[in-house]
């Protein structure tokens, strides 16, 4: 028979990926927390993780086990609430959200303030990658994509849609004149991804408009574009919540260069009951759904 106890460390485990950071919360040394799983998995015969030079990875048997460790975690942290007690009910715990950078840096980050005035005991861990993180092998909690991730048992939902929108500095402005009609943006110069690193299709936005002729800097950071054309480099198409923040930057044709984005959520079926991700997830979506004037109108 096995250890209860010993969930908790293979729960830390399974969230940090590293025995240290798992060491560090569980206040414990860590060959404790080497130990204490390795002991696990000896008594229920499975092989929890593959041990790699960068981490400790979920096998399959081990996320079989997560989904009921933190079951049997969520269960126990409500006993104060059935009975009668406020202590404990709050949601807590780290939540790990991915997303891509622009969103995540010039969005989200920011609107996660509101959460934590909310939800104090909930740490948020803002993921950005260039490709889709898989919630299979929970590389996160929760994705907030423009492309819908695959993968079994994943809960998928549409939250909202942004807006962009092609921009250019003043000074480039000033310079080049400011287009008119959409066929004069072949004389321009543009800011723009460099396509043999983009790894979601749907993010290279700018095809939705024309193919530029004339592309004089490339970045796979939305950051690095905004700046370069905030710096007069060319014309850039970006979403409408990064040119807020940068109000110097002027739309160029804003009525007839427009694209939109569809924004989905997603978490996998295992979690998405645990009540810090159903914090999460509530407010992602109120919060998509309450600002859609700012992400999609000037």
């Amino acid at each position: 028979m096995f250890d209860w106890n010993d969930l908790t460390f293979f729960l830390e485990l399974a969230r940090h990926g590293r025995l240290m950071p798992a060491a560090k919360r569980l206040r414990v040394d860590h060959t404790t927390v080497s130990r204490r799983v390795a002991e696990l998995e000896r008594s229920i015969d499975a092989k929890l993780f593959d041990r790699r030079p960068d981490g400790f990875i979920l096998t399959e048997h081990g996320h079989r086990l997560l989904a009921v460790a933190e079951a049997i975690e969520a269960q126990a942290l409500s006993v104060p609430g059935v009975l009668g007690s406020s202590v404990g009910t709050e949601p807590a715990g780290r939540v790990r959200v991915a997303s891509m950078e622009g969103i995540a840096a010039f969005y989200l980050s920011g609107r996660f303030r509101e959460l934590a005035r909310t939800h104090p005991g909930i740490v948020i861990e803002l993921v950005t990658e260039r490709h889709l993180i898989n919630l299979t092998k929970r590389e996160a909690d929760i994705s907030v994509s423009f492309v819908p991730p695959q993968g079994p048992r994943l809960k998928v939902q549409r939250i909202g849609a942004i807006r962009l929108a092609l921009f250019a500095a003043p000074a480039y402005l000033a310079d080049r004149g400011t287009p008119t009609e959409r066929c004069e943006l072949q004389r321009h110069d543009f800011v723009d991804y460099v396509e043999d690193l983009l790894a979601i299709d749907t993010v290279h936005w700018l095809l939705d408009i024309l193919q530029p002729e004339s592309v004089v800097f490339r970045s796979t950071s939305l950051a690095a574009q905004q700046n370069a054309v905030a710096a007069g480099f060319g014309i850039g198409l970006l979403p409408l919540f990064c040119s807020k923040r940068e109000p110097s930057l002027v739309p160029v044709l804003p009525d007839t260069a427009v694209v939109m984005r569809d924004v989905y959520l997603s978490v996998h079926e295992d979690i998405e009951h645990l009540g810090r991700v159903r914090a999460v997830t509530r407010f992602l979506t109120g919060l998509f759904d309450r600002e859609n004037a700012y992400l999609t109108r000037f």
